[in-house]
């Protein structure tokens, strides 16, 4: 497909859009990364044949436009602009239709329900005219300088939907939330248009009370799909979408080796970088480098609290991290904050090797306690941090063999 294409935002250095349309079709797709008042110059020298438009000017290209789509006037934003056959400019909102989609695959029906929406931004406007057309019952709107802000939320703790249309949570910021989910007894489904991390912490907390939920990469993944339709008046199939999120999701998120000490996380974790071409990050080596000192002098001087510490800060920021191999201490799963870190952009696999071939060299704890009963103790805590268990036993290969037929 020849012309040119491409995203117009302000900070695209972590877009995915360019992955997405490469999925789509052999087409040119550029990233046009701009300030403000470049916008419009932009749009007037019409150096394109279509482009899609991210925060913040959604709203902002709209007076450069010649015609805007229906639906697009109702929402009042734009994110996808064709250059037609006569040269004119036409906008059109596919967030809509990649919204709906999003709703319907998590399973989140909104139809005679409450429904909450973080924030009053150009995404809220359009999770607001979705909500409205799929019949909720009830639409309250929620932000910072309004009256129903976030620290008076009490009149709509009986809110059965609750959709995040706010950049809180997003990278670099992770795991901040605007609600605790404990005050909300009805809450059904939990929908947040973030999609980097691909777990925010309001995504997190829904999972653990096991209630449903989606992040926004199927509304990523399902309006690049709608505006690729509109670039080239064609149709493409739906499948495609769930095609784009498999592979975005599995490209893009870390893979992460949880396991006792001396378990093999490092050479697996070689093992399946060199096999991905991916980079390996080891959280002790990174530890030690963080405090100048070895483990066993850290151990001696800090004792375990200090070292967890600084364990914990390393988890931090790798976990918001992507495309890597993680492998971590043994005793990572013993501070709760760790969980959540790693959980929000990876797969964590638990290796589960037999504790009588285990070394100790090197390894304060486990020349200090009886290895089986440190196992015992933390088997539930593995478990529970895993989206996969697999037999450590056996060569290293082997272990790795048996994790890739998982990934």
């Amino acid at each position: 497909m020849d012309g040119l294409y491409g995203l117009i935002g302000g900070k695209l250095g972590h877009s995915y859009s360019p992955q997405i349309h490469s999925l789509l079709g052999d087409y040119t797709y550029k990233l046009f990364e701009m300030e403000e008042e470049e916008v419009g110059e932009f749009l007037r020298k019409r150096e394109f044949d279509a482009v899609n438009v991210t925060i913040p000017y959604k709203k902002t290209v709209m007076p450069f436009l010649d015609k805007i789509d229906e639906k697009a006037l109702k929402i009042g934003s734009v994110n996808t602009i064709v250059k037609e056959k006569d040269g004119t400019l036409k906008g059109y909102n596919t967030d809509y239709y990649g919204f709906s989609y999003m709703l319907k695959k998590g399973g989140i029906n909104v139809h005679g329900k409450k429904v909450l929406i973080l924030g009053d931004g150009g995404a809220s406007l359009t999770v607001q005219n979705v909500v409205k057309d799929l019949g909720a019952r009830e639409i309250v709107v929620a932000s910072l300088f309004t009256e129903t802000n976030y620290d008076h939320l009490d009149p709509h703790f009986d809110s059965e939907i609750i959709i995040n249309a706010t950049p809180v949570g997003m990278y670099p910021k992770n795991l901040e939330t605007l609600v605790n989910l404990d005050n909300f007894t009805k809450l059904e489904g939990v929908a947040d248009v973030i999609y980097n991390p691909e777990r925010t912490l309001l995504m997190l907390d829904a999972e653990r009370r096991n209630i449903p939920h989606i992040s926004g990469l199927y509304m990523l993944s399902a309006q690049a799909k709608k505006a690729a339709e509109y670039f080239f008046n064609k149709e493409f199939d739906n499948a495609v979408i769930d095609k784009i999120v498999k592979k975005l999701s599995f490209e893009l998120t870390n893979i992460i080796l949880v396991g006792m000490p001396g378990c093999g996380k490092t050479t697996v974790g070689n093992l399946l970088a060199s096999h991905y071409g991916r980079k390996l990050v080891d959280t002790d080596e990174l530890i030690v480098k963080k405090a100048g000192k070895s483990i066993p002098e850290i151990f001696a001087e800090q004792g375990e609290t200090g070292f967890r510490k600084i364990e914990a800060e390393i988890i931090k920021e790798v976990g918001k991290e992507k495309e890597l191999v993680i492998a971590t201490g043994g005793g990572v799963i013993v501070t709760p904050e760790n969980f959540d870190a790693l959980r929000q952009n990876g797969t964590v696999i638990f290796i589960n090797r037999n504790i009588d071939v285990l070394p100790t060299d090197g390894r304060p704890l486990s020349q200090k306690n009886d290895l089986n009963e440190m196992f015992k103790k933390r088997l539930p805590l593995y478990r529970k941090i895993c989206h996969f268990e697999v037999d450590g036993n056996g060569t290293p290969r082997e272990v790795v063999e048996r994790i890739e037929k998982l990934l």
